[in-house]
């Protein structure tokens, strides 16, 4: 089994047998999916083809996907999550933190030094979203995936092998968390969209970003910074993603056609994407070191001795936000680690 289908069961074969079966091949629905990469980045190359490609083949052409890479459908990536709500967009994919403060729940995973695995981190992420966000945060969304990257990294025009360095720096963070760890380790937060990081990096806006070494590559970051610090044992960060589609297109779908979107997705697709995610990070880190560039390696007691003390204290206070809206941040904090080493234990 490939890995471009080690998310499906052998629905699939069944689905095209029954449609072949019935004579009904036409194509009957167009699914818009639009997002914020180009085209030929890993997410939509890797993950996003893929699942449309598996829509269209086990539908037997009776499902189209469209793809709209680089916000070609219009607005910015903070307004995809509105687009799929309106039918801007049938389906969208974008990251969870582009909408600040709407999904609170999911930022349990983006919580400093949370994650070592991020095939574990999206098992868990699906579970906690059917259990907690299904009917209450993601209730105007249809999700059809729920997942992470790897391991989250620092890319700088200077050196960053301790907090000390980072003071004074403008960093662009990913997310409301990312940007709460930047302060709390004295770098100066600046939010922006992964596409627009090259520009602000080549115009000297900021100093540096934060971002997984799989989207490097097509952002061309190696070639504007020379300078990257990865992290031993668990990330410095991870950032939340959600694949999700129009609530009305979903509910209007005949049931055949429903159930091959909902064999399409799910906790095993979720698990695939944010598995083909972390392992892109290792040829887009190879580019890097071919380049010459300067790879630091902050060992897992470095980070514990001197990186983990500056953050820990954010754990409180996120729960402490939580609190106030009604969600019970260290029960969350508490099931995502025991789902994580579920996940774990089991593979």
């Amino acid at each position: 089994m490939t890995k471009r289908r080690q998310f499906l069961t052998s629905f699939g074969g069944v689905a095209i047998a029954t449609l072949m079966a019935t004579g009904v091949m036409a194509q009957e629905v167009t699914l818009r999916l639009h997002q914020f990469l180009p085209a030929q980045a890993n997410v939509p190359k890797l993950i996003l083809d893929v699942w449309a490609d598996n829509i269209e083949t086990d539908s037997a052409g009776r499902i189209k996907v469209d793809r709209f890479p680089s916000m070609q459908l219009g607005g910015t990536p903070p307004e995809l999550i509105d687009q799929a709500i309106d039918g801007v967009a049938d389906v969208i994919w974008t990251v969870v933190g582009y909408t600040p403060g709407r999904f609170p729940s999911t930022e349990v995973l983006e919580l400093p030094f949370m994650v070592s695995d991020a095939r574990a981190a999206s098992y868990a992420y699906w579970k906690i979203s059917e259990a907690h966000m299904k009917d209450t945060e993601f209730k105007d969304l249809h999700v059809l995936g729920t997942w992470v990257h790897g391991p989250g990294i620092f890319h700088t025009a200077d050196p960053v092998e301790k907090p000390a360095d980072l003071q004074g720096m403008k960093i662009r963070g990913a997310s409301r968390m990312v940007n709460i760890m930047l302060e709390k380790l004295g770098a100066e937060p600046v939010g922006m969209p992964v596409p627009l990081i090259p520009e602000a990096l080549s115009k000297g806006v900021i100093d540096g970003a934060t971002i997984p070494w799989e989207v490097t590559g097509s952002l061309k970051v190696p070639e504007l910074v020379e300078n990257h610090t990865e992290f031993e044992g668990a990330a410095l960060y991870n950032i939340t993603f959600v694949l999700a589609m129009n609530k009305a297109v979903y509910e209007g779908l005949p049931e055949d056609l429903k159930a091959v979107v909902d064999q399409n997705s799910g906790l095993d697709f979720s698990v695939f994407a944010g598995a083909t995610q972390a392992d892109s990070d290792g040829p887009a880190r190879q580019f890097a070191v071919d380049r010459g560039n300067t790879i630091i390696t902050i060992s897992q007691a470095d980070a514990e001795a001197n990186w983990l003390p500056l953050v820990a204290p954010i754990y409180a206070s996120w729960v402490a936000d939580m609190q106030s809206k009604g969600i019970d941040g260290q029960a969350l904090i508490d099931e995502t680690r025991r789902l994580m080493a579920e996940y774990l234990a089991a593979h």
